[in-house]
């Protein structure tokens, strides 16, 4: 069986190291001069593999049936097992993210990179696939490599060269037109993972400040989405995974006039509304109460915007007082003016749906032989592993299944 698989982040990168164990022909189409571009910079170039929070619900998918089949193949613990039998062991993190013990996103992509020599798979670095064609059960793939224009043929296709985001490390999006021309719908994708903006009015003052927060999209009365995590207040709106993880509701959703909520004290509201309502002693100044959670720059901004005297007694507060300091620290509200670019988003949303695919095997329902794997689909999960788990995920799936049909086509021919 000759297989081509189109793309080495690592959802091809993982289904040509599976496909390979069924001993075909494998040979690996990748447009940059190097594998794993976009693996290297994620994590911090510590790559963030996984999650303990992985599940159905936490990505972007409009059948999340379709993922949690996926998922109960192909977990946290079946992740981890499939990277250490590739020399890759991981570690996790006090809140339950994994990493790779060499804590190096270079060193994954060269371990990767062995794997594809070890198993003879023909690596074609710096080729362009610019279109597919398919017919009589095969794949002719319109190939520029080297100044030349080419045309090669294959039994079966894994397409995961990616979606838009990043552009700059080679994600472009260029082969959907092609996915369309065969049958398949595209949905029209928009950056994911990136900044929100938003008009800060007097919250420009805390430029710079880091908070834990509960952050949350509205659209009229409406909420498209919640998620808690750390942000930064920057010149133009927020960044960091508490609002990256929202930023593709944003893109989804323009001139929809969106609000975006922040709740500053939610991380460690039970501990403060117990000093706040006597339940525990804690004779302090408001201030000072305060700065048990805010940088001191932070906790004047509150006091000062919810008119509080700092020096106040916080467990003697009238529950006006208090509901003046919630509306400035828990029910913040930003009109919001943007979203993040591909360039400066980790991952793109949209692309062909998940119903089009099969969840075990990867293998189109439209197009017998064509795989498509990592962000050729539409789904998107959130900071912290997620899509990394994805795109390895579905690149295992394809690769398998493909390993297992030439063993089976192997013994019939014996």
């Amino acid at each position: 069986m000759n297989i081509a698989v189109i793309g080495a982040g690592p959802a091809g990168l993982m289904a040509a190291i599976q496909a390979a164990e069924g001993g075909g022909r494998i040979t690996l189409f990748e447009h940059n001069p190097n594998i794993g571009r976009k693996l290297l910079v994620t994590g911090s170039s510590r790559c963030n593999l996984s999650n303990d929070a992985v599940e159905a619900a936490a990505f972007y998918c409009e059948d999340p049936a379709w993922m949690e089949t996926i998922l109960g193949v192909f977990g946290v613990e079946e992740f981890r097992r499939a990277l250490d039998r590739l020399g890759i062991p991981t570690q996790k993190t006090d809140d339950g993210w994994y990493y790779p013990r060499s804590q190096s996103a270079q060193a994954v992509v060269e371990i990767l990179g062995e794997a594809l020599a070890e198993r003879g798979i023909q690596l074609r670095v710096a080729t362009h696939v610019h279109d597919i064609i398919y017919g009589n059960e095969a794949f002719q793939l319109h190939v520029t490599g080297l100044g030349l224009h080419q045309t090669e043929s294959c039994d079966r296709l894994v397409l995961g060269a990616g979606g838009k985001a990043y552009p700059e490390l080679g994600s472009r999006g260029e082969l959907f037109g092609s996915l369309e021309k065969l049958g398949h719908a595209v949905r029209p994708l928009v950056p994911a993972l990136g900044p929100i903006y938003a008009d800060l009015g007097a919250f420009k003052e805390l430029k710079g400040q880091r908070f834990d927060v509960l952050a949350s999209i509205w659209r009229g009365e409406e909420r498209l989405g919640q998620t808690t995590g750390n942000i930064i207040i920057n010149q133009d709106g927020f960044n960091g995974p508490g609002v990256m993880n929202l930023s593709h509701l944003v893109a989804l959703n323009p001139g929809a006039g969106l609000t975006l909520q922040v709740n500053f004290i939610a991380p460690f509201w039970s501990d403060l509304a117990d000093i706040l309502t006597g339940q525990v002693a804690h004779p302090c100044s408001l201030r000072a109460g305060l700065l048990r959670y805010f940088s001191p720059k932070a906790a004047d901004f509150f006091i000062r915007r919810a008119k509080l005297d700092p020096a106040a007694k916080l467990n003697t507060l009238s529950e006006e007082q208090i509901r003046q300091l919630l509306e400035v620290s828990a029910e913040a509200k930003f009109s919001v003016t943007g979203a993040g670019s591909f360039r400066n988003s980790q991952v793109s949303v949209g692309g062909v749906p998940v119903g089009e695919v099969d969840p075990l095997s990867m293998e189109s329902r439209l197009i017998p032989g064509l795989y498509l794997v990592g962000e050729t689909l539409d789904v998107a999960g959130p900071c912290g592993g997620f899509n990394l788990h994805f795109a390895f995920g579905s690149g295992y799936l394809a690769g398998t299944h493909l390993a297992s049909l030439q063993r089976k086509l192997s013994k019939e021919r014996t």
